[in-house]
């Protein structure tokens, strides 16, 4: 009895060590195993310092990179609009979409295809609404809406129409493009105003907006352009990998000539076989649920064509 007490005991040890041993074992390969996965993670993700492209332009008019304060500058929105790459993405998405409304109203007015790019810093491509009341794709005010011929009241708020408000921009750009003879000083002149870029440019003796000294906002705002004109325009370059199936397209619509009085959208919706949701989406300078139109002005209202939408019913 005594012999097999001791060889339990002995096996007890040994089953007692062996677990030890493991256990041992095992603390010494997870900070192996750590190290595998660290290296994993900086194969698969790397943040790279950008090289500077050559001959980056605005509209033909170069930017003057080789002056040490302009590179530091230029170099600053490449960086931000590369890797914050959760809104890059979104950027390329809604341009595939919006961009073929924009660049033939802008070839249209003789205002350069780059100008696409303004629209893109100035809203992302969304119908955003600033603090200073600013609105749509091309960030209107009321007055300068106004003054340009467009519909701002109660009812029609056209600064929302991507079509009449893109050309609204193309005429103010014209405009500052005749009074400072630059593309460039005319897309400043689009964020700081007319009489603001013509103020610096006479008080500080100068002509270019390279040469300006700016406040934050107009400092940086030709640069931005720049620097997502550059990235939209080569996405493997920047790390952007994507599918033509992955980006937004436009649905194809019809339009229904309206010169009257609208009591209910919603009603009018039904009837074209969508709801007053879609009616919105897709018409979004209506700002009321009905229109008043005593005067009989004539409206072309956008219709998704049918095949693109499934409108739930009674529920």
């Amino acid at each position: 009895m005594k012999i097999i007490r001791n060889s339990l005991v002995f096996l007890g040890i040994i089953f007692i060590l062996g677990i030890v041993i493991n256990a041992t074992q095992e603390v010494v390969e997870k900070p192996e195993s750590q190290k595998e996965l660290e290296a994993k993670l900086v194969d698969d993700y790397n943040v790279y310092a950008l090289p500077m492209p050559e001959n980056l332009n605005f509209s033909g008019e170069l930017v003057p990179v080789q002056n040490p304060d302009i590179h530091e500058r230029m170099d600053r929105e490449l960086l931000v609009n590369t890797y914050w790459q959760s809104n890059g993405f979104l950027l390329f998405k809604r341009a595939h979409k919006y961009f073929p409304i924009i660049e033939p109203i802008l070839q249209e007015y003789g205002v350069p295809d780059d100008f696409k790019y303004l629209a893109v810093i100035e809203s992302g491509l969304t119908q955003a609404v600033s603090p200073a009341r600013a609105t749509g794709f091309w960030q209107i005010l009321k007055g300068t809406a106004r003054e340009y011929g467009l519909e701002v009241n109660d009812n029609v708020d056209e600064r929302y129409h991507i079509e009449k408000s893109t050309a609204v921009a193309c005429k103010y750009l014209l405009q500052s493009k005749k009074k400072f003879g630059s593309w460039t000083l005319a897309a400043a002149a689009y964020n700081a105003g007319n009489g603001g870029i013509n103020k610096r440019l006479n008080a500080q003796k100068v002509n270019s907006y390279y040469d300006i000294l700016l406040g934050e906002e107009t400092g940086r705002y030709v640069f931005r352009i720049v620097a997502l004109k550059e990235i939209l325009g080569n996405p493997k370059k920047y790390g952007f990998n994507f599918k033509e199936e992955d980006l937004y397209s436009a649905v194809p619509t019809y339009t229904v000539l309206v010169d009257h009085s609208i009591e209910n959208w919603a009603t009018f919706a039904e009837t074209h076989k969508i709801n007053y949701k879609l009616l919105k989406l897709y018409n979004p300078w209506l700002r009321k649920p009905n229109l008043v139109n005593a005067s009989g002005k004539e409206y072309l209202i956008k219709i998704p064509k049918e095949g693109y939408y499934t409108v739930a019913s009674g529920q």
